[in-house]
C-alpha cells in the first residue's frame, strides 16, 4: 500500500469514510483472524462482555437469538491485535485523513455477527459514547470476512459527517446511543461494500449503523478508534484501558492533556 492520493483524501473529506485496501498481508490477516476466533471461543465459554440484541421485534425474533457479540481491549488479549495497531500502513493511511502524525488511542474492540441470526445495529454517531473538543476520532474498521447487505455489513450516511451532532434519541429511551430513524432510516443508507482484509476509516460524526445479518455467513470485524494527540474530550469520560498511547508521533502536552482526558 501507497499514501492515500489527493483523490482519496478528497472523498474522505467530501463523505466522511474512505475503504483502504492492502493494508495487511495475508499473513498478517490470517494470525489476526486466528487468534480473533480463539478468543470468541474462550469468551463464549466464559462470559460475553457485550451483547446488542437488537432495537426492535424483528431483532428479537427466534426468541431472543438476534445479537451481535463484541469483545473490548483486544490489545490486552493477544499480541497480534497490538500489531494491527502500530501497523505502518494503517498509521499512514490514519495521518493522512486526520492531518495529523500525533495520534493517539482511544479504545479497540470486535464485533461477531453471526451467520442468520446477527442483529442489525441502528444509525448512530460514535461522537455520542466520546465526544471531543475538535472532532478528530475516526474509526479504523478491519474486516475479517467480506461485508455487504447480505451478512449485515457497514451502512452510511455520506456527508453525514458535515452536519455535526445530530439529536441522540437513543440515550432517551435506553443505554446505547443513536439518531432519529426516521431521519436516517437503515433502507436508506449507503452500503459499505468491502473484501476481506479492507479497512474503512470514518469519522466519528459519521451516521452509520448495519442491518441483520440473515446470510450463512458471518461477520467478524476488529476496530481501533483514535484521536489526534492535541485533541481533548468534552466532560466527564470513563478511563478506557490503553486509551492515549501513542501510535505515532508525539504528544507535546501529555501532562496536560492527560489531567483532562482523564480526571
Amino acid at each position: 500500500m501507497t499514501r492515500l492520493t489527493e483523490e482519496q483524501k478528497q472523498f474522505y473529506q467530501d463523505n466522511g469514510y474512505i475503504v483502504v485496501k492492502n493494508v495487511l498481508t495475508e499473513q498478517e490477516l490470517a494470525e489476526i483472524t486466528e487468534q480473533y476466533d480463539k478468543l470468541f471461543r474462550r469468551k463464549n465459554q466464559e462470559k460475553m462482555e457485550s451483547s446488542w440484541v437488537g432495537s426492535d421485534e424483528n431483532d428479537r425474533k427466534n426468541d431472543g437469538e438476534m445479537t451481535v457479540k463484541g469483545i473490548h481491549n483486544l490489545q490486552y488479549h493477544h499480541a497480534v491485535f497490538s500489531k494491527f495497531l502500530f501497523n505502518e500502513n494503517l498509521l499512514d493511511a490514519l495521518e493522512d485523513v486526520m492531518g495529523t502524525e500525533n495520534i493517539v488511542l482511544h479504545h479497540t474492540k470486535c464485533h461477531y455477527k453471526p451467520p442468520e441470526k446477527g442483529a442489525a445495529y441502528p444509525m448512530h454517531q460514535d461522537y455520542h459514547y466520546f465526544p471531543y473538543k475538535k472532532d478528530s476520532m475516526v474509526a479504523a474498521f478491519l474486516h475479517l470476512d467480506a461485508a455487504n447487505l447480505e451478512n449485515g455489513g457497514l451502512v452510511v450516511y455520506p456527508g453525514s459527517h458535515k452536519l455535526g451532532p445530530q439529536e441522540d434519541i437513543g440515550a432517551k429511551e435506553g443505554n446505547f446511543h443513536y439518531v432519529d430513524q426516521k431521519k436516517f432510516p437503515i433502507e436508506g443508507a449507503t452500503p459499505v461494500i468491502a473484501a476481506r482484509g479492507d479497512v474503512v476509516i470514518f469519522s466519528y460524526l459519521l451516521v452509520h449503523g448495519s442491518p441483520p445479518n440473515l446470510s450463512t455467513r458471518p461477520r467478524r470485524m476488529m476496530l481501533l478508534q483514535a484521536a489526534a494527540a492535541d485533541d481533548q474530550p468534552i466532560g466527564q469520560q470513563p478511563l478506557r484501558p490503553g486509551q492515549g498511547w501513542l501510535l505515532r508521533g508525539v504528544n507535546v502536552d501529555r501532562d496536560a492533556s492527560i489531567s483532562k482526558r482523564f480526571e
